[in-house]
C-alpha cells in the first residue's frame, strides 16, 4: 500500500505542471487557489461524511490543523505560483527538490532525529541530478531584482511544505486522520487564500472555459483530494525525510511528458542528472551495507 501511494503521488503531482498551465492568465492566482482547495475540501468533506469516515477533531487540536493549512494549503503555494511569474519554472523545480534537506534539516530541530547517512547521501544526489536536468533554464536567466525575488519566494515556499510535513507527522502521532484534517485544513487553506486576496484588493473572476474548468477538476480532486492524502500517508508511514524525496522525482516525470509530446531532447547534462536522480532514490530506499560506517558518525 505504501508503495501504490508513493507511485501515485509520485505520478499525479508530476503532471499536475499541465493543469496548473491551463490555470494561469485569465484568472487571478489568488482566485485560482482558493478554487482549487475550496472545491477540493467540500468534495473531500462530503465524501467522507456520506462514507462514514469523517473524524470529528477536537477544538484543541484545530490550531495545528490550520498551521498545516498555512503550510500545504494555501501560503507554499501562493509563493510557488507567484516565483514561477518571475523566474523560470525549472529553477523552481531545482528549488523545489530541496525539500529533502529542507526536511532532514526541520527534522533533527523539531524532534532531534539523525537521519542515516544513505538519506543524506542520496538526497545529494537527488538535488544535484535536478540541478544538472535544469542548469541550462537556469543558467539562461538573467539575474535581476525579479530573479532574486522569485528564487526568495521559491524558498519560502518550500519551507513552508517541509513544515507542513512535520506538522502533518504530529497530527497523526496525535491519532487525527490524515484524511479528515485534510478536508479541514484544505477548507481552511481556501479561506486564507481567500484572506489574503481580499487584502491585497484581487477582484474573483472566473473563466468558464473547458480548459479552466478540467484543469481546476484535476487540481481539485487529483492533485488536492488524492494527492495529499497519498503523499502524506507516505510521510507518516515512512517518515518525512524519505517522502520529500518524492519533490526530486516529480521534475522526472513532468520531463519524460515533455519528451513525448513537445519534443524535449534529452541532453548529456540532463542524463547525467537523471541518472544522479536514480542513484538518489536507491540510496533513499535501499540498506546499502558499506554505508553502516558511516551511520555509526550520525548516531546521538
Amino acid at each position: 500500500m505504501t508503495g501504490l501511494c508513493y507511485a501515485l503521488t509520485v505520478l499525479i503531482w508530476g503532471t499536475t505542471w499541465i493543469a496548473i498551465k491551463n490555470q494561469l492568465g485569465v484568472v487571478p492566482i489568488e482566485a485560482s487557489i482558493a478554487y482549487r482547495f475550496a472545491l477540493a475540501g467540500v468534495i473531500l468533506f462530503v465524501g467522507l461524511k456520506v462514507a462514514k469516515r469523517l473524524q470529528p477533531i477536537p477544538l484543541r487540536h484545530h490550531p495545528y490543523v490550520f498551521l498545516q493549512a498555512i503550510c500545504l494549503f494555501s501560503c507554499n503555494f501562493l509563493c510557488f505560483y507567484i516565483a514561477e511569474t518571475l523566474v523560470p519554472s525549472g529553477i523552481v523545480s531545482v528549488i523545489f527538490s530541496a525539500a529533502t534537506i529542507f526536511n532532514l534539516a526541520n527534522g533533527m530541530v523539531a524532534f532531534g532525529q539523525r537521519p542515516a547517512a544513505r538519506i543524506l547521501v542520496g538526497a545529494a544526489f537527488g538535488v544535484a541530478g535536478i540541478v544538472c536536468l535544469f542548469w541550462n533554464e537556469a543558467a539562461a536567466a538573467a539575474f535581476d531584482r525579479n530573479v532574486a525575488i522569485g528564487v526568495m519566494l521559491a524558498l519560502l515556499g518550500t519551507w513552508f511544505f517541509s513544515v507542513g510535513n512535520l506538522v502533518s507527522v504530529r497530527n497523526r502521532k496525535h491519532g487525527l486522520s490524515v484524511t479528515s484534517v485534510n478536508a479541514y485544513g484544505m477548507l481552511y487553506g481556501a479561506g486564507i487564500v481567500s484572506a489574503f486576496a481580499a487584502v491585497r484588493g484581487v477582484e474573483f473572476t472566473f473563466d468558464p472555459s473547458a480548459s479552466y474548468v478540467a484543469s481546476l477538476f484535476y487540481l481539485a480532486i487529483f492533485g488536492s483530494v488524492i494527492g495529499f492524502t497519498t503523499y502524506l500517508t507516505v510521510v507518516n508511514r515512512l517518515g518525512a525525510e524519505k517522502a520529500a524525496y518524492m519533490t526530486v522525482l516529480f521534475p522526472i516525470v513532468a520531463l519524460t511528458i515533455s519528451m513525448f509530446f513537445e519534443d524535449y531532447q534529452l541532453g548529456p547534462l540532463a542524463a547525467l542528472g537523471l541518472c544522479a536522480v536514480l542513484v538518489g532514490n536507491v540510496l533513499v530506499f535501499s540498506r546499502v551495507p558499506r554505508l553502516a560506517v558511516f551511520n555509526r558518525r550520525f548516531r546521538p
